[in-house]
């Protein structure tokens, strides 16, 4: 729990100054009281709970105002509110490492066929966008409830040189931003307006599915990246994909070019040289675990589609922050009548 007005809880010093004048009133009745001549009979003469009967209105009242305080300082708290609305973002690497022959025919084909899979085994209505990686990161498709139009774009993808992986977050932040109003778009300089992180819990229904075969060697850094997708409440899942011998290199004669790395060479040819697994796992969970995702390894096609089944898409719940001032409002009432309520009973002369 947080609170919008964390300075009012300065007034929580009125605590222990109102328990010290307490304890100084009490001292001093007791000074100023008639003397008997033995202490003996008076406790005799008291019941045996009107100590605790004297004290207890006290100590309601000091928590009454202790909530009383909470409540004016406007406390925040992380509440589940439901929602029909979420959107999946699957962020793709097509790096030419990908090419790799270990996981037949091979990586490339493999995580295009579990990508496939898992969007038709959607429910009808998810809003599904599609990021592809390699040097640079593009959203290739919006997000749409469309499968034949997801599945289409999935097996059209090609394959570029190197891995930019946290510029596949911050597009994929972007895409998201795209559909949902709740969420700022990335911040790429020192231009950007600043934003308001969300508090620790609150995530958006939104989520990243990161795929990769390796580790990131272009673009943003990949934890600077996930602070940006934990500043705005969006989970990223990652998986991590291949096997630790790796394999020889093949996705056919000529598999597409990138625009802005080695000047339009096209590369994926057939043969070409041994690319081992590569995966940079530390941060990779990193990333998972500074957003509020986790990280999956996969070894085999099998085994990619085992994750994908059971990758958490069934979340229908945004979690956001909201003010529970009036809570404590009712509670410190509740409280202080409760405190009038037994000084009235117990001590109707005090």
């Amino acid at each position: 729990m947080s609170f919008l007005w964390s300075w009012l809880l300065l007034l929580l010093i009125l605590v222990p100054l109102l328990i010290v004048a307490y304890w100084w009133v009490q001292r001093r009745r007791r000074r100023v009281s008639v003397r008997f001549s033995s202490l003996s009979l008076v406790r005799a003469a008291l019941p045996k709970q009107s100590l605790w009967k004297r004290h207890v209105p006290f100590a309601l009242l000091i928590a009454a105002l202790i909530s009383a305080i909470f409540a004016v300082a406007r406390p925040m708290a992380v509440m589940a509110v439901p929602t029909n609305q979420t959107s999946i973002i699957l962020a793709i690497d097509v790096s030419r490492s990908m090419c790799s022959t270990d996981i037949p025919p091979n990586r490339f084909q493999a995580a295009k066929d579990a990508a496939k899979e898992f969007i038709d085994s959607q429910p009808p209505g998810t809003e599904i966008g599609i990021v592809a990686f390699a040097g640079f990161a593009e959203m290739v498709q919006p997000p749409t409830p469309d499968k034949e139009v997801l599945i289409s774009t999935v097996q059209s993808l090609l394959t570029g040189r190197r891995t930019a992986v946290g510029s596949a977050i911050l597009k994929s932040i972007d895409a998201i931003a795209e559909i949902d109003p709740t969420v700022p778009r990335s911040t790429r300089s020192s231009a950007d307006p600043a934003i308001t992180p969300v508090m620790t819990g609150a995530y958006t229904p939104n989520i990243i599915i990161l795929l990769t075969d390796g580790a990131s060697n272009a673009g943003v850094d990949p934890l600077e990246a996930a602070q940006q997708a934990a500043d705005r409440g969006v989970r990223v899942y990652t998986i991590g994909f291949g096997t630790a011998e790796g394999g020889r290199m093949d996705c056919g004669q000529f598999d597409g070019f990138e625009p802005f790395m080695g000047g339009g060479f096209p590369f994926g040819g057939g043969g070409g040289g041994q690319f081992r697994r590569g995966i940079d796992e530390e941060t990779l969970i990193q990333v998972s675990a500074m957003t509020g995702g986790e990280y999956y390894a996969a070894e085999s096609a099998s085994e990619l589609r085992e994750v994908f089944r059971g990758l958490p898409t069934y979340l229908i719940t945004r979690y956001e922050t909201t003010e529970v001032s009036a809570g404590f409002a009712g509670l410190a009432g509740l409280l202080l009548a409760a405190a009038v309520g037994l000084a009235m009973r117990w001590n109707p002369l005090l």
